[in-house]
């Protein structure tokens, strides 16, 4: 009995004030693992979510054109083709922002690459073969700038354009997906962009990080022969990517005229609503008003006696920088603003965007010095802080133009509205090279450059003054008119899915 009680009195024996906190800390410990493991699944869950809800082959569409040919290739084309103009054809920056321009215009005529490929079919095929066409018109331009030698500056500014044009075909093809899907599933639109933001973001990161190591060591010319690599890649994904073949082509012939004829008839129909020009022109004014004072920054960022003359390497390291920021933008966006009104979302934008651009004031002055800021922590300060503000600016405009858009002709009109945003892109820099001329800012002379810039700052505050055209509505909101979308979607019988095909499924569609 006695041995009994004993035993009985050991088992109920309280723990030990040692073995109670052993015990909290290892509980700590394994809460602490569990967050940082759930914060690192997190973008994987996300992206598992988005192919469950959308299809797996359209979040890899997003991806590889996003990420590689628009963010990489972007990226990347930016710093070399600046180092192009500025040592091998020396070019004033008035001159190379009016050149650059003219890379715009395959942006601009994105609504006729939308039109071809809704109404169009090569071969029964609606899409897979403009894929092919974006990646040989690149990869031809790249390999004649490349390895050509020293072009005539007519032959290479067509190289730039059939670059340039290259990335707005693959825009197109993918944009008509994203745009219809915004459509279906309106509350995944903004997941859907954020995602776009993000994989543009990590091009560009990769893009910027090697753009002044390559034109270190291969020099401009010979950079440019990396932006080859995307535009093939793009090629293979028009082979491999799969798509429903047309069973009665010669059907398919007669109905072009007829396709070309609703698809204009629905652009022209949309355009008139005001609840569409309204909030587009506000995108478009937003943009061109803004002039763009790059070239003349470039120039004076690599000027030994007028500016800080920052390496090659260097330049390169502050646009990566810039990228990091650009995503890091996207996830304050995603995770925080997203269900913000967009008239809200893109004022307050619209004003930081402004007060931040006074930053390149204070760079080109120089008062960083007499803070006793050093030029490289401040410009790297002032990449991150612009890149964040305007990727939470630029990102409610798109999610705005897929609001925008009548379902039936999607493709075509999201690229309508892409080209208004071009065009203003277009204006921004024609504007700024006219700009930099008229207050003769040249390779060498930068003394004016202050005011170019203060005179850009005061237009972007003006824009505020604009904001009446956007509506007042959240950004899962229908915008148009319920019997527009309705009549245009009755008539639509297209399939968008693109999805890859496997060795197996081409082996039994070839049997």
């Amino acid at each position: 009995m006695e041995s009994l009680e004993n035993q009985e009195l050991i088992v109920e024996k309280p723990p030990s004030i040692s073995s109670l906190k052993q015990n909290d800390h290892d509980l700590q410990v394994t809460a602490k693992r569990t967050k940082l493991l759930s914060v690192f699944l997190e973008p994987f869950q996300w992206l598992q979510m988005l192919s469950s809800q959308l299809n797996s082959t359209f979040i890899f569409g997003i991806i590889l054109v996003y990420g590689l040919s628009q963010g990489f290739s972007g990226s990347f084309s930016k710093v070399v083709t600046d180092y192009y103009w500025k040592d091998v054809q020396k070019v004033q920056p008035s001159v190379v922002q009016i050149y650059i321009g003219l890379c715009y215009l395959p942006s601009v005529m994105k609504p006729i690459w939308g039109l071809f490929t809704d109404a169009f079919p090569i071969k029964g095929y609606h899409r897979r073969p403009y894929f092919v066409i974006a990646g040989v018109a690149g990869c031809v331009s790249a390999l004649m700038f490349s390895l050509l030698g020293k072009l005539p500056i007519a032959i290479a500014l067509a190289c730039s354009v059939g670059i340039s044009a290259g990335i707005a075909i693959a825009d197109v093809v993918i944009d008509a997906c994203i745009a219809r899907n915004s459509i279906e599933i309106r509350a995944l639109a903004p997941d859907m962009q954020s995602l776009c933001g993000f994989c543009s973001a990590a091009g560009s990161l990769i893009g910027y990080a090697v753009s002044g190591f390559s034109v270190n060591h291969l020099g401009p010319q010979g950079a440019l022969g990396v932006l080859a690599i995307p535009p093939v890649l793009l090629i293979v994904l028009g082979f491999v990517i799969y798509e429903t073949r047309s069973a009665n082509i010669r059907s398919e012939k007669k109905k072009v005229m007829e396709n070309v004829e609703f698809t204009t008839k629905g652009m022209y129909k949309s355009m008139k609503c005001p609840q569409v020009w309204k909030p587009s022109l506000y995108m478009y004014l937003s943009l061109a008003v803004s002039i763009s004072t790059h070239e003349g920054q470039f120039y004076w960022y690599t000027d030994p006696k007028a500016g800080p003359a920052f390496s090659q390497e260097f330049v390169g390291l502050i646009y990566a920088l810039g990228a990091v920021a650009s995503m890091i933008g996207v996830l304050i966006y995603h995770k925080t603003l997203k269900d913000y009104p967009l008239r809200n979302l893109l004022f307050s934008a619209q004003l930081l965007y402004g007060i931040s651009g006074m930053l390149d004031l204070i760079f080109i002055l120089r008062w960083n010095l007499a803070l006793g800021i050093p030029d490289s922590f401040f410009v790297i300060t002032e990449q991150c802080v612009s890149h964040i503000i305007s990727k939470i600016r630029w990102i409610p405009m798109i999610v705005l133009s897929t609001r925008l858009c009548p379902i039936g002709i999607e493709g075509t009109f999201f690229a309508l509205l892409m080209c208004i945003d071009s065009i203003g892109s277009l204006t921004s820099k024609w504007g700024g090279g006219i700009v930099l001329h008229l207050l003769h800012v040249t390779r060498t002379d930068f003394t004016n450059l202050w005011l170019v810039i203060l005179i850009r700052n005061v237009l972007r505050l003006a824009t505020l003054g604009l904001i009446f055209l956007v509506p007042k509505a959240d950004q899962s909101d229908e915008l148009i008119p319920v019997d527009l979308l309705r009549k245009n979607s009755d008539t639509s019988t297209d399939d968008e899915g693109l999805q890859l095909v496997t060795i197996n499924e081409k082996n039994q569609e070839v049997a």
